[in-house]
């Protein structure tokens, strides 16, 4: 018992300060659970939003195998798909060293290894998690289609051993095959009109739709072959240049044909056959496409004979290790002329045809040439200052780089010696594209200006690989959409308001006690 007076009215202090304090926290306590009430009630009381998330990527890799060199491209689209075809764009690309695979027959082991250093840039590029999703596809084109004719038993081998390695890496490996020149003029023309937005258009308010556009033509130009494809409601009298394709919901009938052998590389070997046969083997062969006064030296067997698009000018008795001198005249109309004697505009056996007796309906629309014609074209309008826009400009071109020097020719195109293999044959490439254009597909003054030539569209290159990403993309599985449930963005501010205000009633509070303590 406390006797002290000053002693009693301490302790009484020191109580009733514990009690207010005790007070004090149980008053905290439950404006606390109130406010998680008045929260939770929000929650459950407040009506929720369904919202979808963005979908993850898919991805596909197609291995290009041309005629040259092999291409690798790395494809994505969101994995929820549009009325059953990826959006795809172009995520990343790699350019194998060394030739096409085709140029590795009688070597084991090396076109597989020539993969080697894209197929490890893959899968630096794809996500671990996706690479055993991720399609992986290698189409061979022209060159391999040419090694097939000549030793099919070769052409087997290359592909089994591309196979194998292909099939050795962590992604879901599809196929390695060669392609129909009917396919690679189909999934070109794809890949030309999606890029233009013809297919499927990103709208104003976040919706993919059909734009209602109509398609373009196209026009490839590779080592070996060249294609065109174009849409058409006309009668196409040969089915085997119909094609039927069904894309994001809408179905689509072309008209495509592949020319075997009318490639860059194999024409312009044609050419030097064609030359060799007419002048017959001799020790110096005049090739009025050449630049004026410009030689090389070149193998009979190695440059001109040995393939099998030259065999049918292939003289007897060749010596195939015979080297001998080709000089330039700078003549361009015997070299039209003599391009013109490698396409055969007779013999045709329908109510119209392109040349070497091919069916091909009227032209009709917009066209876009790209690959070797647009590099061709390139070269003739930075020397020329003469763009490919008629008939006419064609052949005004022509004339002019004919009758360049090769040094005249690397001066206008700022090039180094370098480029004497590319500057050669750009007479002959010149004159081959106007008859090709002019006098094979029929583009006249009113359809050539709407040819354009391009190298890429929207940003990624043009070819047939992404046209083929877009077909596989429709055989692999959309995947469903994540879905979370939201509250409406006023009630949510609310309830932040609500958190704010409660932690700065909170802060103070501590601000209090602790001046308190400190008086």
């Amino acid at each position: 018992m406390c006797t002290d007076s000053l002693c009693c009215r301490a302790v009484s202090h020191t109580l009733q300060g514990s009690a207010m304090s005790r007070y004090r926290a149980q008053i905290i306590g439950a404006a606390v659970l109130v406010i998680l009430a008045i929260i939770g009630i929000f929650l459950v009381v407040l009506p929720a939003k369904e919202v979808t998330m963005p979908a993850d990527n898919m991805y596909g890799i197609v291995l290009d195998a041309g005629s040259s060199h092999t291409s690798m491209f790395i494809y994505k689209w969101p994995a929820d798909k549009q009325n059953g075809t990826g959006v795809v764009t172009q995520h990343s690309e790699c350019d194998a060293k060394g030739g096409g695979i085709s140029s590795y027959a009688g070597k084991p082991g090396d076109a597989a290894k020539s993969l080697e250093e894209c197929m490890n840039h893959a899968l630096k590029e794809i996500p671990k998690s996706r690479q055993h999703q991720t399609p992986l596809c290698l189409g061979a084109t022209a060159g391999m289609r040419l090694l097939k004719e000549i030793n099919q038993t070769e052409s087997d081998k290359v592909l089994k051993e591309v196979r194998d390695k292909l099939s050795s890496y962590p992604f879901q490996f599809k196929e390695a095959k060669i392609l129909s020149g009917q396919e690679e003029g189909a999934y070109g023309w794809v890949t030309v009109n999606y890029l233009l937005e013809k297919f499927i258009k990103y709208d104003f308010v976040g919706h993919w739709l059909n734009p209602g556009r109509n398609t373009i033509g196209a026009l490839d130009l590779g080592g070996a072959s060249t294609q065109i494809t174009f849409e058409t409601s006309q009668n196409l009298e040969n089915p085997d240049n119909q094609m039927n394709l069904t894309l994001y919901g809408q179905a689509y009938t072309l008209y495509t044909h592949s020319f075997l052998c009318y490639g860059q590389d194999q024409f312009l070997k044609r050419l030097l056959a064609h030359l060799i046969q007419t002048q017959g083997v001799l020790n110096q062969v005049i090739n009025p496409c050449y630049p004026p006064k410009f030689n090389i030296s070149i193998n009979l067997g190695k440059d001109v004979f040995d393939s099998f698009c030259t065999k049918k000018y292939k003289p007897a008795n060749l010596d195939a290790q015979r080297n001998v001198t080709v000089v330039g005249s700078g003549n361009y109309h015997q070299c039209v002329n003599n391009i013109t004697e490698i396409f055969t505009f007779s013999n045709c056996n329908y109510s119209m045809c392109s040349f070497d007796g091919v069916f091909q309906p009227r032209v009709t629309g917009s066209f876009m040439a790209f690959s070797a014609f647009y590099h061709t074209q390139k070269y003739i309008k930075d020397i020329t200052n003469i763009a490919l826009t008629s008939p006419s400009h064609a052949v005004e071109a022509a004339k002019l780089i004919c009758n360049m020097t090769i040094t005249e020719l690397l001066h206008k195109a700022n090039l180094t010696e370098k480029s004497v293999k590319y500057m050669k044959n750009l007479c002959s490439m010149s004159n081959f594209v106007q008859v090709l254009l002019t006098k094979g597909y029929h583009f006249d003054n009113t359809s050539f200006p709407h040819v354009s030539f391009e190298q890429n569209a929207a940003g990624a290159s043009v070819g047939w690989a992404l046209g083929y990403m877009l077909k596989v993309s429709n055989e692999m599985p959309a995947e469903s959409l994540s879905v979370m449930k939201a509250l409406p963005s006023g009630p949510w501010k609310g309830i932040i308001v609500i958190f704010i205000a409660f932690v700065l009633f909170v802060l103070g509070y501590c601000l209090m006690i602790y001046r308190n303590r400190n008086d």
